[in-house]
């Protein structure tokens, strides 16, 4: 009887015969059974506005019939946040990356404090576009150990 019990719970197991379970997410419903999200969509009056509110009502909604993210580390949310994150770092980091680049290219100038004010455009525009690909250049820099300075080198407040 045992064995029997079992097979057929591993045959359910491997059909697949379980009910899916669903976990609640902090209250969150479909926005398309969310009444004030309907509400909402509701007094849309133009086509970009309707198209909008077509496209929330398959995102997660709050008792506030808003749509929310959802940044648990399920990877079925992951375009929700993690593409505009990297996208962020990515382009904040090629801002730093160009003025860090232009500020070392004229730094061994005799007019280098000038220039820091009254920007060289054509250098800045090669700097800008030298750091497109700024992820690379900083781990080449960080693994020929160009990137960080010497302890020794770096001055502290007497504090």
């Amino acid at each position: 009887m045992r064995r029997l019990f079992a097979v057929l719970l591993s045959a359910f197991l491997l059909l697949g015969f379980a009910p899916v379970a669903h976990a609640e997410i902090g209250g969150l419903v479909p926005c398309a059974e969310n009444a004030r999200f309907q509400q909402r969509a509701g007094t849309a009056k133009t086509e970009q506005a309707k198209a909008r509110f077509e496209m929330y009502s398959k995102a997660l909604c709050g008792a506030d019939g808003l749509p929310h993210l959802i940044v648990d580390g399920r990877w079925s949310h992951a375009g929700e946040f993690m593409i505009p994150g990297i996208a962020f770092l990515y382009i904040a980091g090629t801002i730093g990356w160009a003025g860090r680049s232009y500020v070392q290219a004229v730094r061994g100038r005799k007019d280098a404090t000038m220039l820091e004010i009254q920007i060289d455009l054509p250098l800045a525009l090669k700097s800008t576009i030298a750091a497109a690909t700024w992820p690379l250049a900083a781990l080449k820099e960080f693994t020929s150990g160009q990137l960080l300075e010497n302890d020794s080198k770096v001055t502290v407040s007497p504090r």
